[in-house]
This record gives structure tokens, sequence and C-alpha cells, in this order.
């Protein structure tokens, strides 16, 4: 009896290398969509949460009092000429009015700018007084789009906190 060395192969011996192919396209994706969720945006926008969280009945009680105020804050953010491509400047400006309806004169006006996305694009700054209850300064932002801005105002023992978002072009 001779043995050849030329067996036909049974139909169907690639079958499990369909198996093999699709469980490695599975892990892959796996692999991939592992990467991604831990190396990009993590979606929390509040430090320390836990600590916030459980001092909220003081800030209901913060928020009453600011209601209390009768205080009007308004924000606006108008986008100035470029000096320097890259550069994106905007004049940023609150205006307050007390209850009586008269701007408010004396206060400390500080602002948070974040960019709601990305970290590493944050700015605090100080907004001087232009005229009766109007306050501004100018702010450089590194990007366009969407920004979030923080604004504390405060007068004595008097605080006014409000958020607000403006668009970039």
């Amino acid at each position: 009896m001779s043995m050849t060395g030329n067996t036909p192969r049974p139909s169907g011996w690639w079958y499990p290398y369909i198996f093999v192919a699709a469980f490695m396209v599975v892990v892959g994706v796996n692999g991939a969509l592992a990467y991604f969720a831990t190396s990009t945006f993590n979606g929390l926008e509040t430090r320390n949460a836990y600590e916030k969280g459980r001092l909220y009945n003081q800030t209901l009680a913060e928020a009453e009092a600011q209601k209390a105020l009768g205080w009007t804050v308004g924000l606006q953010a108008e986008q100035m000429t470029k000096d320097r491509p890259g550069d994106y400047p905007a004049d940023l400006m609150i205006s307050a009015t007390g209850p009586d309806g008269e701007g408010l004169e004396g206060l400390e006006v500080f602002a948070e700018i974040r960019r709601p996305t990305q970290a590493g694009m944050d700015q605090e700054v100080r907004l001087t007084r232009r005229d009766t209850g109007r306050y501004g300064t100018k702010i450089v932002l590194p990007q366009p789009g969407q920004w979030e801005i923080r604004v504390l105002a405060r007068k004595g023992d008097d605080t006014f906190r409000m958020y607000d978002r403006i668009f970039v072009k």
C-alpha cells in the first residue's frame, strides 16, 4: 500500500478559523472601547463631589440667601478682533442691579472660565468696575467653542453666584 502526501482536506476545514477570527474581532473592539473609556474625558465636572453632596443643605441655604438679596446679574461676552492667530479674545462684562433697580457699586467680581470638555484650559479673572453696576475684563481664550463662565460677586458678607455659557466662533 502506498501513501500519498496529498490527501484532500475535508469540507468545512476552515470553520474553526471563522470562530477564531470572530473572537479576535470581539476582543479587539472590547480592548479599544476599554482604552477610550479610561483615557478620555471622564465626565466628572465637580471637584470634591462627595463633599458637595454632603453639604447640600448648606448649598440650598446659600441659594435662598442669594435669592433674598434681590440682585439681578447679567453676563455679556463680546468677541473681539484677533491680535494673533490662535487667540480668541473676548470682552467679558456683567451688569449687576440691586432690588431697587439701581446699579450695584463696590462689588468684588471674579469669573472662572472653564472649557466643559477639556481640562487644562481653565482661567480665573477679576472683573473691574467700568461704570455704575458694570464690571468687566478682556480675556483671551485658546480655542473657539463653548465655554462655561462661573461668576462670583461679593459685597461685604453678601455673595452672588451665577453660571452661564458663551460660544466663541
